[in-house]
C-alpha cells in the first residue's frame, strides 16, 4: 500500500513542472533531463505566466492526480467496502465540493473541486447538478485520462487480484469516464493489483493488463511494450514510445492543441499516459527511479503517466527514494504514509468480508448443486 500511494503521489510531483511540453523542451529548458524535484519551468514568474498561472508547479507539489486519489482513500474509509459509481455520487462528488483541503499547486486552502480540471468537474456538474445516474454520468464527457489517474486505491483494495480490481474500476469510472477512459481506469487498477502478487515483475504486470484489456487500450499497450523491451535506458526510449503510441493517441503531436477528434470516444483508439506508463515500466525492469525519471522525462502529460508508472513500481516494491518522498510531503504539506495506512486497514476489512461472503455463496450453491 505504501509504496505504490507514495510512489504515485512522488512521481505526480516530479511530472508536474514539465507536463506540457517535449523531451526537447526539458532538455532545453534544464540543461539536461530531471533528475527529481524541480522547481516550476517559468521560475519566479509562475503566479502569472501561461499557461501554468495561477498553479505553482514544481517544488515537490503534488497536483490534482494525488488530491483526487487521496480523496478516494477517504471514501473507502466511509464506506468500508468495494466501491461503485453510486458511491462517487454519494462520498467523492461531496467530497470534491463541501470540504476545504490544502491545495499545494495554490499555495491554500480550497475546495477541490476549485483545483481540479474541467474533466474532473464534470462529476460535479454531472451527478450533482444535473440529477444523472451515476453509472451513466461519465457519458459525454472528454475521454482522457482524468478517471485512470486516481485508481489506485482500487487497484490496492483489490491486491492479487487484477480481474476483480477491473471490474470495480470500471464500474467506479462510470460516473467520471466513458470509452477508453473508463477502460484505462480498469486496467490501470488492474495493473495496481497485479503488481501485488507476490513475485510479480514489470512483465507479469503487463501481461494481466493484456488479459483485461479490450479494443484499443490492449493495442496501445501492446504496441509501446513491444517497444519498451527493446530499450533499457529511458533516454533510447523516449521517442520510440511515443512513435509507438501515436496511432491510438487521439491528442496529436502539440499536446496544448489537441486535433479536431480528440478525446471523442472511439474503440479504436486509447489515453496515451497508461500505455506509456507501463512502457517505462517495462524499460525500468521495474526500477521505481528509472521508471519515473523516464515518464517525466517524456512530457506531455507525465505527471499523470509518472503517477501511474509510480504506483505500480511502488507496488512491485521498489524502493521510493526517500529523499524525494520528504520533500515532496513537506512541499505539499501532506502526509503521504497515512492514506497508506488508513487503506490497509479497509483492505483488510474488505477482505474478511469478501471471504465471509465467498464462503456463504459456496455454501449455498453446494446447497442447490450438490458436487457430483
Amino acid at each position: 500500500m505504501t509504496g505504490a500511494l507514495v510512489g504515485a503521489a512522488v512521481g505526480d510531483a516530479l511530472g508536474g513542472p514539465v507536463e506540457g511540453y517535449t523531451p526537447e523542451q526539458i532538455l532545453e529548458r534544464h540543461g539536461g533531463r530531471v533528475h527529481g524535484v524541480v522547481g516550476p519551468w517559468n521560475g519566479d514568474e509562475w503566479r502569472t505566466a501561461r499557461p501554468i498561472a495561477p498553479y505553482h508547479k514544481g517544488d515537490g507539489h503534488v497536483t490534482d492526480d494525488t488530491l483526487m486519489t487521496h480523496a478516494l482513500v477517504r471514501v473507502y474509509d466511509h464506506v468500508r467496502d468495494h466501491l461503485d459509481a453510486y458511491a462517487v455520487a454519494e462520498h467523492l462528488v461531496p467530497d470534491m465540493m463541501t470540504t476545504p483541503r490544502w491545495i499545494p499547486e495554490l499555495e491554500a486552502e480550497a475546495l477541490p473541486l476549485q483545483r481540479v480540471f474541467l474533466a474532473e468537474k464534470w462529476l460535479v456538474a454531472r451527478i450533482h447538478y444535473g440529477h444523472i445516474d451515476p453509472r451513466e454520468a461519465g457519458t459525454g464527457n472528454i475521454v482522457n485520462c482524468g478517471a485512470a489517474m486516481y485508481m489506485a486505491p482500487v487497484g490496492l483494495v483489490n491486491a492479487a487480484d487484477p480481474p476483480g480490481a477491473y471490474a470495480e474500476a470500471l464500474d467506479v469510472a462510470g460516473a467520471h469516464q466513458s470509452s477508453y477512459g473508463r477502460e484505462a481506469a480498469g486496467v490501470f487498477a488492474a495493473a495496481v493489483a497485479a503488481a501485488c502478487t507476490p513475485g510479480a515483475t514489470a512483465e507479469s504486470v503487463v501481461e494481466a493488463c493484456l488479459a483485461l484489456a479490450k479494443d484499443g487500450t490492449r493495442a496501445a499497450i501492446e504496441s509501446v511494450c513491444e517497444v519498451a523491451r527493446r530499450h533499457t535506458d529511458f533516454e533510447s526510449a523516449l521517442r520510440p514510445l511515443r512513435e509507438a503510441v501515436t496511432p491510438f493517441d487521439t491528442v496529436g503531436p502539440d499536446y496544448r492543441a489537441p486535433s479536431l477528434g480528440a478525446r471523442r470516444p472511439s474503440r479504436l483508439h486509447s489515453i496515451e499516459e497508461l500505455p506509456v506508463a507501463l512502457g517505462m515500466l517495462l524499460v525500468a525492469r521495474g526500477d521505481y527511479r528509472h521508471a519515473v525519471l523516464g515518464s517525466v522525462n517524456y512530457g506531455r502529460d507525465c505527471d499523470s503517466i509518472a503517477t501511474m508508472a509510480g504506483a505500480v513500481a511502488g507496488a512491485l516494491g521498489s524502493e521510493v527514494p526517500s529523499d524525494w518522498s520528504k520533500t515532496v510531503a513537506e512541499a505539499s504539506r501532506l502526509d503521504l504514509h497515512a492514506p497508506a495506512r488508513t487503506l490497509t486497514d479497509v483492505a483488510l476489512q474488505i477482505h474478511t468480508q469478501d471471504v465471509r461472503r465467498r464462503r456463504a455463496h459456496e455454501s449455498a450453491f453446494t446447497a442447490l448443486a450438490p458436487v457430483r
